[in-house]
């Protein structure tokens, strides 16, 4: 079992304590322990006075006291421990990821402009961080479109199946086994596929949708088929979409408990960590928690 901690970032503001409270769930179901940490940033604008003070110690951190009289009345929970840092939240929130099985964020913590689904700091840490991260939207997100219909409890994960991430695939089988979910893997083709031959010329298609659908389908199973084997107990169920597949995501999150998106790859020309249009759409718009999982290091 994964005995590294489960790490929920706080900064005492609502969006924060709703991700305390996913990743102390997350937490239980992993057996494993909940490290709280807060990372305090001190504009150099601030009085001369609180400078000169310095920084509050660790034991006195207000926004730690906060969560832990909100955990104190909680029983059978998890091992807590409490980590407060001082320093800039983009660089120290992604570096908490390198200690961790799990990082969990808001959507928006208290520097968030209200208009912004999500903050940068959490869009950071989902790009950077070393484990996954999985950032907890404000309630009442709104989705256009309806999702493959699957009742009970659901974890929803996207497939591409020109260049599959395993890593990505694992997680959310290892997310629905420990939920007791329906495993839905939303699988989309792009249609109509048109060629450009000249500026304003395009081809028509050269093979037919149901061609596409079969060939994307089969390809599914295939990459599905080694991941069954190892959680015999998860129901996967395919859904190969023609489309955009962050639309399909975001429509699929309605009522789901997760969404399970892969980052992105390095590619040659491009070494620095990126996260991929859809994924960062689905941070954007999914109305449940959204997990982002960093490629395998032997892939990176």
């Amino acid at each position: 079992m994964n005995t590294l901690p489960v790490i929920a970032a706080v900064d005492g503001s609502d969006h924060s304590l709703r991700a305390l409270d996913w990743a102390l769930d997350a937490a239980r179901r992993r057996g494993a322990p909940l490290r709280v940490a807060h990372v305090r940033q001190y504009a150099a604008r601030a009085r001369p006075d609180v400078l000169a003070a310095g920084p509050p110690d660790a034991e006195q951190d207000p926004v730690l006291d906060q969560v832990r009289a909100r955990l104190a009345e909680r029983t059978g929970g998890p091992d807590v421990e409490y980590v407060g840092l001082d320093g800039p939240t983009g660089v120290l929130l992604p570096g908490l990821g390198s200690g961790a099985q799990l990082l969990v964020l808001g959507s928006r913590g208290r520097g968030g402009f209200a208009g912004l689904m999500l903050g940068s700091n959490g869009m950071a840490a989902a790009r950077d961080a070393e484990c996954p991260v999985v950032v907890v939207p404000r309630p009442g997100r709104v989705v256009h479109g309806d999702g493959p219909p699957e009742p009970g409890p659901r974890v929803v994960v996207g497939l591409q199946v020109d260049g599959p991430d395993e890593a990505t695939l694992a997680f959310a089988f290892t997310e629905a086994a420990l939920r007791g979910a329906v495993l839905q893997v939303i699988a989309a083709y792009a249609w109509p596929v048109q060629t450009l031959v000249a500026p304003g010329e395009l081809l028509p298609p050269v093979v037919g949708q149901e061609a596409v659908e079969a060939e994307t389908r089969s390809l599914a199973e295939g990459f599905l088929a080694p991941h069954r084997t190892r959680h015999p107990d998860v129901r996967a169920v395919p859904h190969v979409l023609a489309g955009d597949a962050a639309g399909h995501l975001v429509a699929a999150s309605r009522d789901a408990d997760l969404v399970v998106v892969g980052r992105h790859r390095r590619r040659l020309l491009a070494p620095a960590r990126m996260m991929g249009s859809v994924t960062q759409a689905v941070l954007l718009h999914a109305a449940s928690p959204v997990a982002v999982v960093p490629p395998a290091p032997a892939e990176e």
